[in-house]
């Protein structure tokens, strides 16, 4: 991704991301001092995390899906369409039984965040459209 500037993704030098549709940036950083281990998102002045193993746990689910998904990025208590990104990263089936989200009432938004995330680890392809957006696992 061109519009990516890449820190290294610690607190001190976190990665600098767009959102999917390249509107917003964001920084995010993973804290394995934390418990449960964090990835962090700074989005202006709202700080979001989720569990650091999103990343792999993510990833493997896609690998498994085999095709594009759909990232239905929402808020969190706001409904989100079933087979999307979002669906599955508060679903009671997913690999920690709920919401990947660490901060209540912050624990949306996480195709918004971890999308770019994965995209930035190499792990998934990622559409950049002004909406609608879908992502594949790669590797």
């Amino acid at each position: 991704m061109d519009d990516v500037i890449y820190g290294s993704g610690t607190e001190d030098d976190p990665w600098i991301l767009k959102t999917p549709p390249l509107s917003s940036e964001f920084q995010v950083w993973k804290d394995e001092t934390k418990d449960p281990e964090a990835l962090v998102v700074q989005v202006g002045t709202t700080q979001l995390s989720y569990q650091l193993r999103c990343l792999e746990d993510a990833h493997a689910m896609l690998k498994r899906h085999g095709d594009w998904m759909p990232l239905g990025n929402a808020d969190e208590g706001k409904p989100v369409k079933e087979g999307t990104l979002e669906y599955w990263a508060r679903s009671e089936s997913n690999p920690v039984g709920g919401y990947y989200g660490l901060r209540k009432g912050y624990r949306g938004r996480f195709a918004n965040y971890v999308a770019p995330t994965l995209e930035l680890l190499g792990l998934v392809e990622l559409e950049h459209n002004a909406r609608n957006n879908r992502l594949r696992a790669l590797l």
